[in-house]
């Protein structure tokens, strides 16, 4: 699933334009560039080097983060960094914990991509969307989801995936997936009482 994902979002950065690099994300203070640097990151990242990277960075996972962004971007042209990103796509590599973290990361920032720039042409198949949410939905650090969607039901129109009690929030599967991970902006493809709730929540 992460390989389909990968090569989907490879394919459609290279249609971007070099100064669409620049432009800005659903990340608050990351470009596109910055957001491929950190995949890049993650598709090239071990044990090791992630425990070896945290002691370096005095185990902020801030500062690693974005040295990783760094060590990836800085002073490299979109070409360059694009060509990074797609030596990921077969990649089994990743920091430690579940490998759905990896298919997760790749289809949310894909969406935190594009979504900004009207490019809404990411087709992601409904197994993915629902493998990541059964994933993300009991998650309390670091995305907050199990706080985010508490008494609200959650239903996708697309899939076969319901959860939660309460009020209900449904539409598709990509948008119930991105208000999970706190993006506001899917909020407004959704419908029922429950849209209120989550609009509330940081």
């Amino acid at each position: 699933m992460a390989r389909v994902e990968r090569q989907q979002l490879a394919d459609r950065l290279s249609a971007l334009p070099d100064d669409a690099w620049a432009q800005p994300t659903l990340c608050a203070g990351w470009a596109v560039r910055d957001i491929v640097g950190h995949m890049i990151a993650i598709g090239t990242m071990s044990a090791g080097r992630f425990f070896s990277g945290m002691a370096k960075n005095g185990f902020s996972f801030d500062k690693f983060q974005s040295q990783g962004i760094k060590s990836n971007t800085e002073g490299k042209a979109p070409a360059q960094i694009l060509a990074a990103f797609t030596a990921t796509v077969d990649s089994h590599h990743k920091p430690p914990g579940p490998a759905t973290t990896v298919l997760g990361e790749v289809l949310v920032h894909g969406e935190d991509i594009f979504r900004p720039q009207d490019r809404r042409y990411l087709v992601h198949p409904a197994d993915h969307v629902v493998t990541v949410a059964e994933f993300y939905k009991r998650n309390g650090f670091p995305l907050k989801v199990k706080q985010r969607i508490a008494g609200v039901t959650l239903r996708m129109t697309d899939a076969d995936w319901s959860y939660g009690s309460g009020p209900e929030a449904s539409g598709p599967g990509i948008s119930i997936l991105m208000a999970m991970v706190g993006r506001k902006i899917a909020l407004g493809e959704l419908q029922g009482e429950g849209v209120s709730i989550l609009n509330g929540r940081s």
